[in-house]
């Protein structure tokens, strides 16, 4: 399949981390949805009830970030990535990309992110 939904940098704030000071303080995430499904319909008929919402997957992508704490941001991305699944079974692919740029590490990164794909 070669129809592709792509939504950047989904911003929201939250506090997952391994180091306690992240669970505290929290810090910026950023997500990438990438869906693979079948849009012909949805490109004859002009109805977005023969596509995906835009405005639905952004929120469900915020309510994960800003929900329950994780150590991971693999978890993280990973239970975004079922919840799509789950909510949108016409989904044939979905990817998760999580940035977290303000990870701690002890060199100067521009960003660090996992990828999952479902």
């Amino acid at each position: 399949m070669a129809d592709l939904i792509e939504i950047k940098a989904i911003h929201s704030y939250g506090y997952h981390g391994v180091l306690e000071a992240e669970k505290i303080a929290g810090q910026d995430f950023y997500v990438d949805v990438s869906l693979e499904l079948d849009l012909t319909r949805a490109s004859v008929t002009d109805d977005v009830s023969d596509t995906i919402n835009y405005a639905a997957i952004t929120d469900l992508v915020i309510e994960e970030v800003t929900g329950d704490r994780v150590a991971l941001i693999e978890k993280l991305a990973g239970r975004i990535a079922d919840r799509i699944k789950d909510t949108y079974p016409q989904i044939a692919s979905v990817a998760v990309t999580v940035h977290k740029p303000q990870a701690p590490v002890n060199a100067k990164v521009k960003d660090i992110s996992v990828t999952i794909n479902r």
